[in-house]
């Protein structure tokens, strides 16, 4: 059992990256199109 546990407890780390990284992307990706659509420069 504690086996089990630990080893959800490494496993959920990559998942909980991947969700914040796809956060991060789709908000970059939000911005690049609004600048697009402004004629503006992203930064």
């Amino acid at each position: 059992m504690q086996t089990l546990i630990y080893g959800s407890y490494v496993l959920i780390w990559p998942i909980l990256t991947l969700g914040v990284l796809t956060l991060i992307c789709r908000a970059v990706l939000r911005d690049m199109r609004v600048a697009r659509e402004e004629k503006r420069d992203l930064v």
